[in-house]
């Protein structure tokens, strides 16, 4: 396993792999560190389908706001390289905050809309911050496909919209949610929570089951929908504090018919939320689809 630190480092090791396999396929996964099974998932997807794996460990400052926790988002380092290693990662790229941004930065991305709501209402300026780095992380690495967690929906969503409109040249591959054995999806945040919030942190699974048993009714609306769930969480969870419960089209993040039931929207869904328990945010969603729950799914 190389590990890179420099730009010109980690570049030209993927330019020896690509000249000496011209078909060969490039497979990224960006990550900010202090990784777990949700990470190693994403490796493992990558491994399988790439010839060349590169993981990137790179704590963004330009993705956290002024009050936020970027001086104390978890980071183990000697961890982090023992994962790596043992899902056969190729090149992880760990550069400092002076190589990805060695002078105050003036160019940034901006994609609108689809950041307008969810995370991108609560926290102004993190998907600038993110669609900032993820391009210069795609212009310095070059894959062809670029792995991502969907328990950050909105934010696969964004990186999808950045890459079509720029006409990046990489897939974006969506992985499905790796969750605890009670449900609660995995993030590095998670180690913030004391004992208590930790039990009723598992209301934000628990809710997207109950949004599925919901959405089966012939009359639950994304209205009727919502009000229910922020009832749910509030009364199982008196630790939590909601930022946000929505019902919206997806990957667009648009406002649905609150006149129409949902078993009658011929669109993709998500159910998204944004949970706080003492100082840390969890968020957490699920995707669904017309034909699930015309199904019962």
């Amino acid at each position: 396993m190389l590990i890179r630190t420099t730009i010109t480092e980690v570049k030209n090791a993927v330019a020896a792999y690509r000249s000496e396999n011209r078909d060969g396929i490039v497979g990224f996964v960006p990550t900010m560190g202090f990784l777990h099974e949700g990470h190693a998932s994403l490796m493992r997807r990558s491994k399988a389908e790439s010839g060349l794996t590169v993981l990137s460990i790179f704590v963004n400052p330009l993705q956290f706001g002024p009050n936020e926790d970027f001086e104390r988002y978890p980071r183990n380092v000697e961890r982090d390289l023992e994962l790596a290693g043992k899902e056969n990662v190729d090149i992880v790229f760990m550069p400092p905050v002076q190589e990805m941004y060695p002078k105050p930065v003036k160019t940034k991305v901006l994609i609108s809309e689809v950041t307008d709501r969810l995370c991108g209402a609560s926290r102004p300026g993190h998907f600038d911050g993110v669609g900032t780095v993820v391009s210069k992380l795609f212009h310095i690495i070059g894959p062809d496909r670029a792995y991502f967690g969907l328990k950050d929906a909105q934010q696969v969503a964004v990186i999808a919209k950045m890459t079509e409109d720029l006409n990046i040249p990489v897939e974006i591959v969506p992985c499905e949610t790796v969750r605890e054995a009670d449900g609660l999806a995995l993030s590095s945040r998670n180690v913030y929570l004391n004992d208590a919030e930790r039990i009723q942190a598992v209301v934000l699974s628990q809710a997207l089951n109950k949004a599925s048993e919901l959405s089966r009714s012939e009359s639950e609306t994304p209205a009727s929908l919502r009000g229910k769930l922020v009832q749910y969480i509030t009364e199982a969870a008196p630790l939590s504090d909601i930022d946000y419960v929505e019902v919206l089209g997806y990957p667009d993040l648009t406002e649905l018919n609150n006149n129409l039931p949902l078993k009658g929207i011929n669109e993709s869904w998500i159910v998204a939320m944004a949970v706080r328990f003492g100082s840390t945010r969890l968020i957490d969603n699920r995707l669904f689809t017309a034909k699930e729950v015309a199904s019962h799914v």
